[in-house]
This record gives structure tokens, sequence and C-alpha cells, in this order.
């Protein structure tokens, strides 16, 4: 396995994005594409968009960035009347090019796929679909569902999912896209997001996140609802509750870190959001300083609520490289001696002779912020009080999340205090869960924050739940008799 810079894996990894439209005379594959390049932040492995047309899809993903991944040449050459599109960072299974998507299928219905999640039974229908005789090209979950919607004796596609759907564990808003119609659901818990759009002229579409929409001149209709199916095809729009829950899940670290600023959850902008979670925090955790700083991108939102409620000028003491991507490289004995600075460099002229309160949204594994706290002091900052607006990360998450294992997680067997002299910060206070839902608006009973309480909404084991590649372990072995 490629050793990975650390400065490039602190966070949780954004689980993944998808896209789909059935919009006739439109250009699908460019609504698609930008589409993606708004969803970009929620997966940078892999990129892939399918459309139809006469009856045939046709389908390009590959690893990298959209920009990397799609030309003109490539986007001229997808045509139709619908499309569906993915970003992807891998939760189950890894990254090779047999686990981009929208994943193909054809095992008696053709189709194309995208998916955002994780499922919780993934080997066990993997076992299944292996003893019915269906061969797997790569070892994705969403391969998985493909399989199980293509194979499925339904009469029409909307009947073959909500077949599919009560067979499925864990977490799946997904867009399938067969000859005749684009269909999405969502798991009966709703815990990643998905929403329906609609063009100016009528046409509707979905994507992970309402920013998607604004791109490319459609506006929010509503979310998907838990467990429902939503089909669009020559007919129209057509909905069907599939699936019923007693409660939902919706993942509460979707408004905190994974979804764009702009993108509107629960019918809050969650740039409005993140900036309550900064005030909140300093009515919680004031701190006698000069200046507050944020680490950008991911904690400015905070920063500026903090500020505002604390009154202490705000300023940017330190400078992101915007266009640093994954980079297996390693640095060497020199550069390392020098100590390198791929995604911040802080300002001395800012941040000298005072004491910064930084504000970001999170904390993992506690490496890289261990590196800014001792920039800053570098860089002549008398004290630095670090400000989190989240609780601690102390948990996986077993629905398309792909956090670091528990043992790595700074805030693992660590008191806030050994968290602040591990990472070198003066102080350190974090947002309580009580302050995440008095700023998302909505209560604790409706969400998932299983990475910070450990109270796993669906009842599953954190221990015994399917790993990221535990199918990958299994699809080497012949199919079970």
């Amino acid at each position: 396995m490629t050793e990975r810079n650390d400065l490039d894996r602190e966070g949780p990894r954004d689980e993944c994005g998808v896209f789909g439209v059935f919009a006739p005379g439109h250009d699908v594959s460019r609504l698609a594409y930008f589409s993606l390049y708004a969803l970009q932040h929620r997966g940078q492995e892999s990129a892939g968009i399918a459309t139809c047309e006469g009856g045939h899809i046709t389908i390009m993903r590959d690893g990298g960035l959209v920009s990397q991944v799609f030309n003109e040449d490539k986007l001229r050459a997808l045509t139709g009347d619908m499309a569906i599109g993915h970003v992807r960072y891998s939760t189950t299974g890894g990254g090779s090019w047999e686990n981009a998507q929208p994943i193909w299928r054809d095992d008696g219905r053709e189709l194309a796929l995208a998916h955002n999640g994780n499922l919780t039974n993934a080997v066990e229908l993997y076992n299944r679909l292996r003893r019915k005789g269906l061969e797997f090209r790569g070892t994705t979950d969403s391969e998985i569902i493909a399989a199980l919607i293509s194979s499925d004796y339904g009469r029409y596609i909307e009947d073959a999912v909500a077949n599919v759907m009560p067979q499925l564990e864990g977490a799946y808003s997904t867009v399938v896209m067969t000859k005749h119609a684009i269909v999405a659901f969502r798991d009966p818990y709703g815990i990643r997001p998905l929403s329906l759009g609609q063009m100016p002229d009528g046409a509707y579409c979905f994507a992970s996140e309402s920013c998607a929409f604004d791109i490319i001149g459609a506006k929010l209709v509503r979310e998907v609802s838990p467990g429902e199916m939503i089909s669009l095809s020559e007919r129209g729009l057509e909905s069907r509750q599939v699936v019923t829950s007693e409660k939902t899940a919706m993942c509460v670290f979707e408004h905190i870190y994974f979804s764009r600023p702009d993108t509107k959850l629960e019918g809050k902008r969650l740039q409005e959001v993140r900036g309550q979670m900064g005030e909140i925090l300093w009515r919680e955790a004031p701190a006698e300083a000069d200046l507050v700083i944020a680490v950008p991108d991911s904690g400015t939102p905070a920063a500026r609520g903090y500020a505002r409620a604390s009154g202490l000028p705000q300023d940017d003491g330190l400078i992101k490289n915007r266009y640093v991507a994954r980079t297996f490289i390693q640095p060497g004995q020199e550069l390392r001696k020098h100590g390198l600075r791929m995604k911040f460099n802080p300002l001395p002229e800012i941040i000298s002779g005072k004491r910064v309160v930084v504000v970001d949204d999170s904390i993992v594994r506690g490496n890289t912020t261990r590196q800014i706290v001792g920039m800053l002091r570098g860089a002549g900052a008398t004290e630095v009080h670090l400000r989190i607006s989240a609780p601690p990360i102390r948990y996986g998450c077993n629905y398309g999340v792909d956090m670091s294992a528990r043992e790595e997680m700074v805030a693992h067997n660590r008191t806030i205090e050994e968290i602040a002299e591990h990472i070198g910060a003066d102080s350190l206070a974090y947002l309580s869960m009580e302050g995440v839902y008095e700023a998302v608006g909505t209560p604790a009973e409706v969400h998932c924050d299983a990475c910070f309480t450990g109270n796993y909404p669906l009842g599953d084991d954190p221990d015994e739940a399917d790993g990221k590649f535990d199918l990958e372990q299994i699809a080497v072995l012949p199919a079970t008799p």
C-alpha cells in the first residue's frame, strides 16, 4: 500500500457526490459536468458521467478530478436526453478504475448507477449474488446495488428499485439510469443527502447538494424524503414511498464539515449554520486573546461567528494553497527538516506578538493541527488557543465517510487537556453537542452523530459492520457453492 502524506490525510474523507438529470433538448453531459464540478469537494479520486441516447447508454469515467477526466471532445461524445454523474472518494472498496462510477451492469436490465453511502450488509449481499452466478468487475457496494436492480424480475425499473430497497442496510443516496428513465432513491434513515431540483423550463434533476443546482441555473425544489423513490421519464415525475422508518438519522456532520457552505440543508444555508456554531462556541468557550484566525477554508464561517460574538478582530493569519492535490511524493529528509508547508503558510506580520484564537471545524488525527500550532508559534504568536466548532471525533463512521481508525484519532482515550498538550495549544475547547443542534435548528433525534457519541442509529456494532476493504478481501475467493 502506498504511504500517504500526513498533511494529506488529516480530515475525514468526503464520501461521494451524485447527480442525475432528465432533460430532452438540453446538453445533458455539460449539465452533469458542471454539477459534478460543484460537487468536487465530496470526492477527488475519480469522476464519471453516463448518458443515454436512443436506447444506448454511454459511460466515461476515470481517476482524477472532474476537470482532468473530461474535456470538450469527451463531452461532445456524451449525448442524449438524460445523464447521471459521480465524484468519488472510496468508502467501500479501493480506489481502482474498476470501482469508479457510474457503474454499468446488464444482468437482464441494462443500467448505469451512481451511489453515495455505505451498505453495512455488503458482504452478505455479495455472497448471495455470487451464489446466483453473478460476476463482479469491482469491489464496491455500489456495484452490488446495481447488480441487484439489474437482475431483479420487476417489469419496470421503479418496480425493481422498490423490490431491492428493503434488502439494503445502511446508507444509500442513489441515482440509476436505464434506457427509459432516471430513478433516485434514498435510504429510510436519510443518512446521506439527496435533493430534487428543477430547471427553468421545468426539467428535473437530482444532486447530493443544492449547490450543484445553482451552478446550472436550477432551483432547489425539496430534499428527497428518506425511503422515497422518485422517477423521471417521458411520463414526468413520479414519486413512491417505498420504505418507512420510525426515525430518521441524517448525518449531522454534513452541516459541520462535508457539504459546501452555500448548500441548503434542512431548510438552512450552511454558511449561516456554521457562523452560528462559531457564535455559540464563543459563548461556551471564550478566550482572552487579541486576534481570531481561521484554518482555511473549513474553519472560516465559524471563525467569523466567533469574532462577531466576541468582538475580537479577525484576520487571515494562515494562507492556504488551494491548488494542492493529493501527492504520493515523500518530501525527503531535507524538506522534512525545514518543515514542509504544502497546505498552509502563516503570516508573521499578522500574528507576531499576538494571542491568537484559531478556529477550525474538526480535528481527527491531529497531525495537521499540531503542525499549524507549531507554525503559528514559529511566526511569533505568543499564545495559541484552539477552538473547534464540533465535538471531539472519537468513533468511526459506518455510513459512507472514511474516518481514521479509532486508535489513530487524537481524541481516542485522551481528555481535552491531554489533546491540547499533544497538539501544543495553550488551550483547547470543542463545541458541545447541544450547541451543534442549536445552530442546526433540528433536534438530535432526527440525526446521526455516531462519530461524536458512538450511538449508531441503525443499531449496528461499529466493530462488526462491513469495512472499506472487506469486499476486496473476499473478492479473490471462489463463489460459495
